[in-house]
């Protein structure tokens, strides 16, 4: 997604009406008793979720939030998340997820840039400092305190939840996506998603991966719209998410192969796995030896794989098309094409690695907000590409060759060098840094640092991580450190980070 950035498969999440009832209000009003989500010993009804929603929407409207307005959100894997984005939904206003790791500094400025009528919050100590510059902003549990549960009105009752994604680019800045927000009677993007997944009202979904990701969170959304369950992992754990597919009797969830490596070094096997009927993995390349183990875990047919971006689904691959193509990350989704081009926009023929080039749905073309250079250079008429590199075979199958040239997806979570790289370089002690991906086992990939230090600075890797984690969210912070006299430079002062990854990759530079 990606993080990843393949969480795109959604970006509004489909509330309208229709028979069998769909969306929260619509199964609220039908089955009330039915339950909606599960969080540990809490089970949460549609009739309450729904009243829920409505007292959130009543503190927003309260707090000036209309129409077409955006609403931050960060907060943790829980009931309360989901209650705050349907009560946004219910303004017409959209949701701009926040994650909970990211700094202070980081937050503020997406609060900044997204233009946020209101910052609704965890209460952490990061969210506090940035919601000090913020007009509005309120905690969770004081969004669902207001006691009216009543609707707030009919016009936005049966609307999608509409997501203002932020997605990190190579200059170092989150950027925004936006779309034209639908129109409330407007069947949303989702609908070919859930009818191609087969969601229905029966299905129980299991949250594995962080809701405010894209990717974790529109498909739990998702199973709510079409009156399915979601049961709710506060953090991840692969022994209690085998518990949790035994117990609950999960049927559908979203992983990514960081999550795969752990279910096969915990005991899989004493656990009944039979309930389940879809496994969708995507956000970093699947290590082959991982998803051939993987895909005997689950019942035959269950696992499947998927690639995009948050700015929109390209493909799917079923494990029969897996199985025939190792590597594969299949055909264009349904209703989607899929093109690489050369760098003169030329396509390439089958075989030959190119950019890979995305169509959108129809209503779903986006532009990066505040950045009209970036959605340029983003589109070339009716397809978009992320700077991804990969070929098509003579079937149609697309392969990736590379992923954009600097990105690091970590444990499925997209981080991006430029990002650290300015980072570090606040330092006093720091004249300028290469930041880049080495392979790892369990995560795909870790962040390694090449730092050059001022002279007579102190070489202390773990006093600068230290003084970095004022400035960057852990999970972006490099994992290893090597401190150099000066970078490898071309003549036009770029460093040479290539020539530093091929030589760390041909084990000349030990990690650490």
């Amino acid at each position: 997604m990606s993080g990843s950035g393949v969480g795109a498969v959604v970006d509004s999440l489909t509330m309208s009406l229709s028979d069998p009832p769909r969306g929260v209000a619509g199964v609220a009003a039908a089955d009330p008793d039915r339950v909606a989500l599960v969080c540990g010993e809490e089970r949460v009804t549609f009739g309450a979720l729904d009243a829920s929603a409505n007292a959130v929407a009543h503190r927003l409207a309260g707090a000036g939030v209309g129409p077409g307005d955006r609403v931050a959100v960060l907060a943790g894997n829980g009931t309360g998340i989901f209650a705050v984005w349907n009560g946004v939904a219910r303004l017409g206003a959209l949701v701009v997820p926040v994650s909970y790791r990211l700094t202070s500094p980081e937050i503020a400025y997406i609060l900044a840039d997204s233009g946020a009528t209101v910052f609704v919050h965890d209460g952490s100590p990061a969210a506090l400092e940035a919601a000090a510059g913020v007009g509005s902003a309120l905690t969770v549990d004081e969004a669902l305190a207001d006691p009216r549960h009543d609707p707030p009105g009919e016009e936005f009752l049966g609307s999608p939840v509409t997501v203002f994604t932020y997605t990190s680019g190579t200059t170092g800045r989150p950027k925004g996506i936006a779309r034209a927000a639908p129109a409330p009677a407007r069947e949303a993007a989702t609908a070919p998603f859930a009818a191609f997944w087969g969601f229905g009202p029966t299905d129980v979904h299991l949250l594995c991966g962080p809701a405010y990701h894209t990717a974790p969170g529109a498909y739990a959304q998702m199973t709510l719209v079409e009156g399915g369950r979601v049961v709710i992992m506060p953090r991840w754990d692969a022994t209690e998410c085998l518990r949790l597919i035994e117990s609950e009797g999960v049927t559908t969830s979203h992983m990514v192969p960081a999550n795969f490596i752990r279910i096969l070094e915990a005991d899989w096997e004493a656990v009944d796995r039979s309930s389940v009927r879809r496994i969708l993995h995507a956000a970093a390349p699947c290590p082959v030896p991982v998803k051939r183990r993987i895909l005997e875990v689950f019942p035959a047919g269950t696992v499947w794989e998927y690639y995009g971006a948050s700015e929109g689904m390209a493909s799917v691959a079923s494990p029969e098309d897996w199985l025939a193509r190792p590597g594969t990350v299949g055909r264009p989704f349904p209703g989607l094409s899929v093109k690489i081009l050369d760098e003169e926009g030329r396509e390439r023929p089958p075989g030959e690695i190119g950019q890979i080039y995305i169509s959108a749905f129809p209503g779903h073309r986006f532009e990066y907000h505040n950045a009209p250079e970036k959605t340029e250079g983003a589109w070339k008429e009716t397809h978009f590409t992320v700077g991804d590199l990969g070929s098509l075979d003579a079937e149609g199958y697309l392969f990736l060759a590379d992923r954009r040239t600097d990105l690091i997806i970590s444990g499925g979570v997209n981080i991006y060098p430029a990002e650290v790289e300015t980072a570090l370089i606040e330092d006093d002690a720091v004249v300028d840094a290469a930041v880049y991906g080495i392979p790892d086992d369990r995560m795909g990939a870790v962040v390694h640092a090449v730092v050059e230090v001022r002279p007579g600075a102190a070489r202390d890797a773990g006093a600068l991580l230290e003084r970095l984690a004022t400035r960057l969210a852990g999970f972006k912070a490099p994992r290893t450190v090597e401190f150099v006299d000066e970078l490898p430079r071309e003549p036009n002062g770029k460093v040479l980070k290539t020539r530093l990854r091929e030589r760390h990759l041909r084990a000349e530079v030990p990690p650490g």
